[in-house]
Parts: C-alpha cells; sequence; structure tokens
C-alpha cells in the first residue's frame, strides 16, 4: 500500500513524478490484489461460519466440571468456525425443555448428555428424524446406542469404578462411602456400582438431596460417626471432595478422601498435600472438544468415529506423583 501511494501526488490522485505506466500498473494490481484477496477471506468465513451446534447437558450451578466442558466445545467451535450455542438444565425437565429449543431453532448439531436418558429419548427422536445429527457425552453410556446415536464420547463410568475399588483393595481400606449427589443420575449409580463389584470390603451409598454444601457436610458427618469403620469416602463429583475432607476432620475419623473429577486448582492443592489421596479424571474439556469436533466432521464429511464403540476419555488417575505436570493446565483452566 505505501508502494501503491507514492505513485500519487497528495490531494490530487494523479500520477507524481517518476511514476512509469509499468510502476502504476504494478501498484494498481498489487492493491486489487489485496482487495480482492481479503474479500475472499471474509466471503471464506462466513461460509464456514453458517453451521451452528448446540451443547446441552444436566450441569449442575456452581460446579467448576461444567465449565470446562463448555471451554471445550467453545474451542472446537472457534477451530471450526462454526456457532456454538451452550445451554443447561439441572433436572431431566430443565434438560428437556433446552433441547427442544435447540431443535426449534434448527441447529446443524447437538452434543448432549444423557444423565436422564428416558426424560431425552422422544426428543433425540425428533431431532434425528428433522435430520439433526447428536453425539452424546458424558454419560448415557449404557444407553446411547439404544437411542440411535451414533457417536459417544466420555469414560465408562462402570469401569471406572472398578478401578476405583481395585485401588481401594490396594490401600487396604475396608469400608467405604460412595457419596451420590443426585439420585436418579445414571452415570453417578454407575460409579458406585462399578466400586462395589471390585471392591473387597464393605462398600455404602450416601445420597445427598441437592447442592448444599453445608448439608452434605453435616450429612457425611453424621455417617462417619455412626460408622466409625469406615476408613474411606469417595465423592463422586469434586465440588463435594473439599466438604469430605472437612467432614473427615469434624467427625475425628481416619478415613481417607479420593475423588472422581479434577474440577478446580482447590483440589489439585488438596491432592498435593494428600488430603485428597487422587482423583479419577474424565477430562471434561476434551469430553467438550471432542463432542463438538466429531459433529464438526459428520456435518461436513459423513465421518463417524468409533466403529460403533465409545471414543473413552477415561479414567485416568490424578495423584501426588503427576498432579505438577497437570496444574499448569488447571491454572490454564482445560483440566
Amino acid at each position: 500500500m505505501v508502494f501503491a501511494r507514492a505513485c500519487f501526488t497528495t490531494g490530487t490522485g494523479r500520477p507524481g513524478r517518476g511514476c512509469h505506466p509499468g510502476t502504476l500498473l504494478a501498484a494498481w494490481l498489487l492493491v486489487l490484489a489485496m482487495v480482492l484477496g481479503a474479500g475472499q477471506a471474509r466471503a471464506a468465513d462466513r461460509g464456514a461460519a453458517h453451521y451452528t451446534i448446540a451443547m446441552v447437558t444436566h450441569a449442575q450451578p456452581g460446579d467448576a466440571f461444567w465449565d470446562q466442558v463448555r471451554k471445550g466445545g467453545a474451542a472446537s467451535a472457534r477451530a471450526h468456525h462454526v456457532d456454538f450455542i451452550y445451554l443447561h438444565g439441572k433436572t431431566p425437565r430443565k434438560q428437556a425443555a433446552e433441547l427442544r429449543n435447540v431443535i426449534t431453532q434448527h441447529v446443524d448439531g447437538i452434543a448432549l448428555t444423557l444423565a436422564f436418558p428416558n426424560a431425552l429419548r422422544p426428543l433425540i427422536e425428533e431431532a434425528r428424524a428433522a435430520g439433526i445429527p447428536v453425539v452424546a457425552f458424558n454419560s448415557g453410556f449404557t444407553t446411547w446406542k439404544s437411542m440411535g446415536i451414533a457417536m459417544y464420547v466420555g469414560q465408562d463410568e462402570r469401569l471406572a469404578g472398578n478401578q476405583v475399588g481395585e485401588r481401594l483393595n490396594r490401600a487396604g481400606v475396608r469400608k467405604v462411602l460412595c457419596v451420590n449427589q443426585q439420585q436418579g443420575a445414571v452415570q453417578l449409580a454407575a460409579r458406585c456400582q462399578g466400586i462395589a463389584e471390585t471392591f473387597d470390603g464393605e462398600a455404602q451409598t450416601l445420597f445427598l438431596k441437592r447442592y448444599d454444601m453445608s448439608v452434605a457436610r453435616t450429612r457425611i458427618i453424621a455417617k462417619l460417626i455412626q460408622d466409625p469403620d469406615i476408613d474411606a469416602v469417595v465423592t463422586l463429583g469434586s465440588p463435594f471432595a473439599p466438604v469430605a475432607v472437612r467432614a473427615v476432620r469434624m467427625a475425628n475419623s481416619d478415613a481417607r478422601v479420593v475423588t472422581f473429577d479434577l474440577g478446580s486448582m482447590r483440589i489439585a492443592k488438596l491432592i498435593k498435600a494428600g488430603e485428597i489421596e487422587w482423583a479419577v479424571d474424565q477430562q471434561p474439556y476434551l469430553q467438550g472438544y471432542e463432542s463438538v469436533d466429531l459433529l464438526w466432521l459428520d456435518i461436513t464429511n459423513g465421518n463417524v468415529l468409533g466403529g460403533g464403540e465409545p471414543v473413552l476419555t477415561g479414567p485416568t488417575f490424578i495423584t501426588r506423583d503427576n498432579i505438577d505436570r497437570i496444574i499448569p493446565f488447571i491454572e490454564r483452566g482445560t483440566r
């Protein structure tokens, strides 16, 4: 652009001295190429961004796990130049209402958690009838195929529970309390079931009625005082792990605490300090990213990944031995 302006006298728009006609033509061609290139780039961006992908989860307010899921989905959408809608409903009814909303909007693809599959089944059939591809992720490991969904991203929760039970056996635990914060959510039930299947001792489940941390702490304290033989507490969601740590102290219990999901720097610090022994990480950022990525590949190229089997993101185990490697990613907000 500087080269082009040099060939014109200021204010007149006429060729300046020393401007050869060939030089002037070259300058104009350069300007024209730049303008056309910018226009083509903008047109390409508009053409690539006409797809809209929606993510509808059963997230509970204040749970950092779902912040990472959303961040992963949004990052994948940016990478593929598609519009991204994130909605959540903490109850089956509310999640169904949000799913109905995006179907009505005729989005191009839906990433969906299936914690409450029966409530969502009719709407999934409606989406499929409308030609909207659906990818299930995070929950619904045993039900996604029966709903006609082609791809699933997430953790085999029962397998994860099996591995937790085996680790508790190796640690010499004899009685474990499995703290379930959302009765009726299929993926949480699968975790406790998986633990009971491989754990050699006695496994009990404590159901919490709502996401009230003070009530949760009181319930855990009461259980530990009632049954002092409990020597391990497993929380099924990371927000409840610090609550369990405090409850163990207040009950004067020697029970160790482990948790599913990582969630925040607070959990990382407790692992590093040895107050939480380890966390089962299903990599929520990766779940969000890959569910959008698979939808984009399906929409734009007809790709189906997994061969009818789930794309697994876990379980991985975060301990004092590897937490330092993970902390930079937690600080970045992607683990």
